[in-house]
């Protein structure tokens, strides 16, 4: 016979060893039955079923008596049942184990929900996780003084886009103008921007600033290959003041290019931007295309004359170079380990879209690669843990078909990385043949290259 024992506890998990003797006191029964069990109790919601197998013992010769004898007068109204009499013996143990494995899940869960309602409540901290602007790594260092980090050929100076702003930015001359460099003052070095040698404006990514060395080993292999590079730290980053901003991060990169093209004559000039430095390069050239085709239209005696093939080169950003870019904001931090998890949990994506547009976050590479005129270089490892590879290869796709409508697809390169190079997200400039897969590209304007470029 089987039966089954349910009760409330307050434990997690008992191990239980009873002996019952149950005795039925109708006289006509006079039956013993002994119960011995062995086991556990289990726990849900408070409620602990005890599973006992129950074994019947009969004295025969009561039994035997019993069939002879005759009922006792007034046996008829007693009631025939079988109670508890004893409880021979009882012990238990209690085992935490349970316990904290069970605070445990409820904590991950209840942090698990609650990073969803924070962003929602305070959708300023996903803006500061973005820009990371506050990790100004690497400590320790004088970011007025370049020549410490053997850039002894290189300005430090300040420019104020704004009331209240000021940005650092590194001025790093060709190599080949290293010796006339020592002890030279802002003058020569402005002066030197128009000496016809292309420029590149460097627009880093997020976290840090323009000393990280990744960022400054790009700066040295570029200037090695005859190129002036200007390393900018937007606002809120480095030794720049301000809060960073989609608006104020474009900007500042705007405000630097205006800055270079009155000082460099003829030279070219490039944006190159890197990871969160791709959405600001594109910005920003978007931004200087809409200014020169305004300043076209200007010019113009007919305005309904004026297309973008009448934009005036001088007026444009010569190329843009994106290294290891992303779609858009929205869809790389949707794409990052962390937010993956939240893909199941229903309304996620309307979360994360309500706190992107909250912090106007856009950073939209997709879209303005649609418009963009410009020559693009795509750089990008397979194996990089940042922006996934995918990306690059969406945008590749999405600038070749806008420039297939202009026949101008000869404008669109790019080259990526096998993952086994380790290369990653930050160690592009490790590729031997980078400065030479950069300088083909940018003389591709002149020699009008048709084939790709390849690493």
């Amino acid at each position: 016979m089987v039966t089954f024992i349910s009760l409330l506890s307050q434990s997690a998990s008992y191990y239980t060893e009873t002996t019952l003797h149950l005795i039925c006191p109708n006289p006509s029964c006079h039956q013993e039955v002994n119960i011995h069990a062995l086991s556990t109790i289990s726990v849900s919601k408070g409620l602990c079923s005890l599973h006992f197998k129950m074994s019947k013992t009969v004295d025969t010769e009561n039994e035997t008596k019993t069939k002879d004898s005759k009922e006792t007068p007034g046996s008829e109204n007693k009631k025939s049942y079988c109670k508890l009499e004893t409880v021979t013996s009882e012990r238990s143990q209690y085992s935490p184990g349970l316990s904290i494995l069970k605070k445990a899940i409820l904590l991950q869960c209840i942090v698990y929900i609650s990073l969803p309602v924070i962003l929602c409540l305070f959708p300023w901290i996903l803006g500061h996780v973005v820009f990371s602007h506050w990790l100004r790594i690497p400590y320790l260092v004088d970011l007025a003084s370049p020549a410490e980090l053997s850039l002894n050929h290189t300005l430090n100076f300040y420019l104020s886009p704004e009331e209240g702003i000021s940005l650092g930015v590194w001025h790093t001359v060709p190599d080949s103008q290293w010796e006339k460099a020592q002890g030279a003052g802002p003058e020569w070095y402005s002066e030197t921007l128009g000496d016809g040698s292309p420029v590149i404006i460097y627009l880093h990514g997020n976290v840090g600033s323009r000393a990280i060395n990744h960022r400054v080993e790009l700066v040295k292999i570029l200037s090695a290959a005859g190129y002036h590079v200007l390393s900018l730290d937007y606002r809120g980053y480095g030794d720049s003041s301000g809060e960073p901003s989609e608006v104020g991060l474009t900007s500042d990169a705007l405000y630097l290019y205006q800055w270079v093209k009155t000082r460099s004559r003829t030279s070219q000039i490039s944006l190159w931007g890197h990871s969160l430095g791709t959405g600001v390069a594109t910005n920003a050239a978007v931004k200087i295309q809409e200014q020169a085709m305004e300043l076209a239209r200007e010019r113009a005696r007919d305005l309904r004359d004026v297309t973008q093939a009448d934009l005036e080169p001088s007026y444009a950003v010569d190329s843009v170079i994106l290294e290891a870019p992303y779609t858009n904001m929205e869809e790389e931090v949707a794409s990052h380990p962390l937010s993956v998890m939240y893909q199941c949990l229903p309304g996620f994506q309307s979360v994360l879209h309500h706190v992107m547009r909250s912090n106007n976050m856009v950073f939209a590479n997709d879209e303005n690669l649609k418009t963009l005129t410009t020559r693009i270089l795509f750089l990008h490892a397979e194996d990089d843990n940042v922006v996934p590879f995918y990306m690059s290869q969406k945008l590749h796709q999405i600038a070749l078909q806008a420039r297939r409508q202009r026949y101008a697809e000869d404008q669109v390169h790019m080259v990526s990385y096998s993952g086994s190079l380790g290369y990653s997200h930050n160690y592009i400039y490790l590729d031997p043949n980078l400065a030479s897969v950069v300088g083909r590209f940018l003389q591709s304007k002149n020699n009008n290259i048709d084939r790709p470029i390849v690493g």
